[in-house]
């Protein structure tokens, strides 16, 4: 009986609340409710301004040391193994190609914002 009553007052308040966010906002809109939200591009220009390809560049090589850095994260789970001498040498390793990646992108400039 009580999973019934749950189940009931749970549908009714998601139903209701359904129904208030569906009536309730305002439809009236404005020139800051229409532009993009932190785009970082005039809305009213035109669509085709080129940008620079070193803004993927910088993106694309920060997710790839975010991802390697996120391997790192169970080394305080993984020290508890038998085989610490193995969990060593591979967190060594990891670390040693995020350093030598790191050294690489630094010599090619790959870096610095401005050309």
């Amino acid at each position: 009986m009580n999973f019934m009553l749950t189940l009931f007052i749970n549908t009714v308040l998601a139903l209701l609340l359904v129904t208030i966010s569906f009536w309730l906002p305002q439809m009236n809109t404005y020139a800051e409710k229409s532009s993009p939200y932190e785009c970082g591009f005039d809305p009213m220009g035109s669509a085709r301004l080129p940008f620079s390809m070193k803004f993927f560049l910088v993106a694309i090589t920060f997710l790839l040391f975010d991802l390697e850095i996120a391997l790192l994260l169970p080394l305080p789970w993984a020290s508890q193994t038998d085989k610490l001498t193995n969990m060593l040498f591979m967190s060594l390793l990891l670390i040693l190609l995020l350093v030598i990646s790191l050294a690489y992108e630094w010599t090619q400039k790959g870096l610095e914002w401005t050309e």
